[in-house]
């Protein structure tokens, strides 16, 4: 395993005084992680370094093809001071996933999360210590390489980026409404789903305006051939209780598969509930909320855990679910996870990965 070289910023910034005002993805912290790839050479030259501009080339292939997959984690802070991660080894899992479907070569994972684990002891003290707050980790690769020419890219980096966030409910963990997308489609089946990659969000803005204008927080998605199967909320997946069955979109080819998503899953059979994996049409969906068979609904991802649903807007018709409260389930998933992650509860299953003291 190569060692790391450390190169400390001579100005460090000052850091947030007000932990209500973070927002997210607008501050980053001091140092940054970095690597390269050189075909024949393989990862080298890892490194911590201030953080700053990545200089590339106005060629440089990531540009051009979008060949680059990205991780979205998240540091806490335990009341005892200790800096815990979530299940960090199936990010790392996951983006090796990622790169097979971009032709990417795969990151030692073991590795990775060392060389995360020793910049976050370096940035710890920009880890935020406020209910709801935590750091935003973004591992990246990127293609790098000084050609126009379509193919696989011979050089590429890797870095980690770490941004201090606030609480992603500010007023509660209210429900959200949705605009369900009948024209747009975010990904089909074969195609890039499944990874976490640039063009997938890119793909989403659009119909993501669209809804705003509407008067909606996110849009809900279907599949790219019948357009009548719901896959992913916005840029989460979805879960819906209907009877004593809770339904979640399987994973057939143009699904991310959540880190969260996997562990509401297992939370859910441990508890007892009868967890299927499914196709689960529109048509369901409606008929459900109407015969009120439909309990609750809910999105699953790293930056909001758990996001119950109040509304779903289909063409004209307006469908609200729950009397537009969060439902007994959801709460419990939302505390549960969030006990778990920032240590208040404890961690049967192993998922809390500690990476230093206070």
């Amino acid at each position: 395993m190569m060692d790391i070289r450390v190169e400390l910023t001579k100005t460090p910034k000052e850091k947030p005084a007000d932990e209500n005002k973070l927002g997210f993805g607008k501050i980053f912290t001091d140092h940054m992680f970095m690597m390269n790839y050189t075909e024949g050479q393989g990862w080298h030259d890892a490194r911590i370094v201030p953080y700053g501009p990545l200089v590339l080339s106005p060629a440089c292939s990531t540009l051009h093809y979008g060949q680059t997959v990205f991780e979205g984690m998240k540091a806490y802070r335990a009341a005892d001071g200790r800096v815990l991660l979530f299940r960090p080894q199936e990010n790392f899992k996951r983006m090796n996933r990622s790169c097979d479907r971009l032709a990417i070569p795969h990151i030692d994972e073991e590795f990775a999360l060392k060389a995360l684990c020793q910049l976050l002891e370096l940035e710890k003290d920009w880890i935020p210590r406020s209910e709801g707050t935590s750091l935003y980790i973004r591992p990246t690769i990127i293609a790098n390489d000084d050609y126009l020419g379509v193919k696989v890219a011979s050089e590429y980096i890797f870095y980690i980026i770490l941004s201090p966030s606030g609480r992603y409910y500010e007023s509660g963990l209210d429900p959200v409404n949705l605009y369900i997308e009948e024209k747009w489609v975010r990904a089909s089946k074969g195609g890039m789903g499944t990874a976490k990659t640039a063009g997938n969000y890119a793909a989403s803005l659009l119909s993501q305006e669209e809804a705003h204008e509407q008067g909606y927080a996110q849009v809900l998605w279907l599949d790219g051939v019948e357009r009548k199967y719901i896959e992913e909320v916005g840029s989460m997946n979805v879960f819906f209780v209907v009877g004593d069955e809770v339904v979640t979109p399987e994973l057939d080819g143009s699904i991310l598969p959540g880190i969260t998503r996997m562990s509401c899953i297992e939370l859910l059979k441990d508890w007892g509930v009868k967890v299927t994996e499914r196709k689960f049409s529109v048509e369901e969906l409606v008929s459900s909320v109407k015969n009120g068979t439909l309990k609750e609904a809910f999105g699953t991802g790293t930056a909001a855990v758990v996001s119950p649903i109040g509304e779903m807007r289909l063409g004209d018709e307006t469908e609200q679910i729950g009397d537009h409260k969060i439902g007994k389930l959801t709460q419990k998933l939302y505390d549960t996870i969030t006990g778990i992650q920032t240590g208040v509860l404890e961690d049967p299953k192993g998922w809390r990965y500690e990476v230093c003291k206070g």
